[in-house]
């Protein structure tokens, strides 16, 4: 076909073959709105973002303020531990254990670390902190090894193995490591406000709380203010203040209820075991006829839930992210100031901050109240939030780019001139964020979305963790699986990728 159509590219057919398989998952998929009056609704919706109400939340300070905390702690954690991971993430083990860390999000860390803390601060800062330090450890180690060796070669024979990464590569690539640790702290921040959304002191619980009484006008005010928290970060957020805010977030901190040892012990060995397990505990010792009881336990659960919220969860992501694919050309399109103008690209560009800033999360709870529970929802918050990411990212390359003198600033231009070169970095992008997108597709099973997510959130509402534990276990092997395959795709084709992950 390539040498028919010679214009019909690697991403041209890569992307035909994207969207043949999205319309087929959009096809199978439950899209169906059941709404009663969703005109109605997004009326009072409407009229609550026209007149918000700042006043309405008791004790709204706090809970911006619990927010940032609890998003930097866990970032800072997630440094601790990253860091020193990215030196030895050469190892096989290091690196698989880092791979299913960070492929559980940061909700079901949560919801098992609830089971254990409670509604304590650890529960939320560890829920971000290990993730993210999973995810520093493998960025960290991919810039690290884009540093040149030129200064390390020049240090004295003998040098330990730590001197030679910080004086020798780390010294290179320092202030891409720093550009990173900020978008991750602004990912942290919508991390800490959907952790409200099961009970943990955030602006997330509060946002829930209005929306599900239906109090448009207070719900609309706090998530104006979220938006202008994420959209002020530089302006709050200086190198120079992160002492001080660190130590405020210490000093502040809700007091850390005291931790019963023997129930901690109780669940870690007897609680998350499997049924057929449960024998070990009692003084049994372990046999054939235990391993078939839990070979058939297991069985049952992969094919009564892990194989149909996995075929669920694929099904929604793919679809999301070819709607994603298609709003991020759109928006990048209309943000580009060679096509549409200062104007237009500068509205445009404001618009991309807020639709970014909002999790996704936030935006499928409010279209599920719209829509009703389908997976209809669920796709839209997926693609606006990402689409607009990726666009966001799309369109600082645009600035990069000098157009031929044969330009003529319409759209026949556009697409032979400009696209061509973003197009590669676009979809480099788009198969980072379909990881992204698996993720965040199984968190929305808490809103009622048979995916994963909704069958390891019943697993630990009915107090079965070991049932719990193995999904989240299928869950990460999926995301390792779509993390490989991904990676083929882009290897196949030599695409420049932005450094931002």
């Amino acid at each position: 076909m390539a040498s028919r159509f010679p214009f019909f590219g690697y991403w041209q057919k890569t992307t035909v073959v994207l969207w043949c398989l999205a319309i087929f998952c959009f096809v199978i998929a439950d899209t169906e709105i059941i709404a009663l009056d969703p005109w109605s609704e997004l009326h009072k919706l409407g009229m609550g973002f026209v007149s918000p109400d700042f006043f309405a939340t008791e004790y709204l300070l706090e809970a911006l303020w619990q927010t940032v905390s609890f998003a930097l702690l866990g970032v800072v954690l997630g440094l601790a531990l990253g860091g020193p991971l990215a030196l030895i993430y050469g190892s096989r083990w290091i690196s698989v254990g880092c791979s299913v860390v960070r492929s559980i999000h940061e909700l079901f860390w949560a919801l098992l670390f609830l089971q254990v803390f409670g509604l304590s601060p650890l529960t939320g800062i560890l829920a971000i902190a290990l993730p993210y330090g999973a995810t520093f450890a493998r960025v960290f180690h991919d810039i690290l090894l884009q540093a040149p060796r030129s200064t390390e070669e020049t240090l004295p024979v003998g040098s330990d193995r730590v001197s030679r990464y910080f004086y020798g590569r780390i010294s290179h690539v320092l202030p891409t490591m720093v550009a990173y640790v900020r978008y991750r702290f602004e990912c942290s921040l919508r991390s800490s406000a959907v952790l409200g959304f099961i009970g943990m002191p955030t602006i997330g619980f509060y946002l829930e709380t209005a929306f599900r009484q239906g109090n448009y006008s207070e719900g609309a005010a706090l998530l104006i203010i979220f938006i202008i928290l994420i959209g002020t970060i530089s302006l709050w957020c200086r190198a120079k203040l992160i002492i001080f805010y660190l130590i405020a977030a210490l000093y502040w901190l809700p007091t850390i209820p005291d931790i019963n040892g023997s129930l901690l012990w109780r669940f870690v060995s007897q609680d998350v075991l499997p049924p057929a397990l449960q024998g070990l505990n009692r003084g049994h010792s372990f046999d054939w006829e235990m391993l078939s009881r839990l070979m058939s336990w297991a069985s049952r659960i992969l094919s009564e839930q892990a194989i149909p919220g996995g075929i669920a969860t694929l099904v929604l992501a793919i679809s999301a992210a070819m709607m994603a694919h298609f709003l991020a050309v759109l928006f990048t399109s209309l943000s580009s100031n060679m096509l549409m103008g200062n104007i237009i690209s500068a509205i445009m560009k404001m618009l991309l901050v807020i639709f970014r800033s909002v999790p996704e999360y936030i935006y499928a709870f409010i279209f599920m109240m719209l829509l009703g529970p389908s997976m209809l929802p669920a796709m839209l918050a997926l693609a606006i939030h990402n689409g607009a990411l990726i666009a966001f990212l799309s369109t600082r390359q645009l600035a990069s780019i000098e157009v031929s003198d044969h330009y003529n600033k319409k759209i026949d231009g556009y697409c032979y001139d400009v696209l061509p070169r973003i197009y590669p970095n676009m979809m480099g992008l788009l198969f980072y964020r379909f990881e992204v997108i698996l993720r965040e597709t199984a968190i929305f099973g808490m809103l009622g979305v048979a995916t994963l997510g909704f069958y390891i959130d019943s697993g630990f509402a009915e107090i079965h963790y070991s049932t719990a534990l193995l999904l989240m276990g299928c869950t990460a092997l999926l995301n390792i699986a779509v993390d490989i395959i991904s990676r083929r795709l882009l290897n196949n084709h030599s695409a420049s990728i932005s450094c931002i992950q």
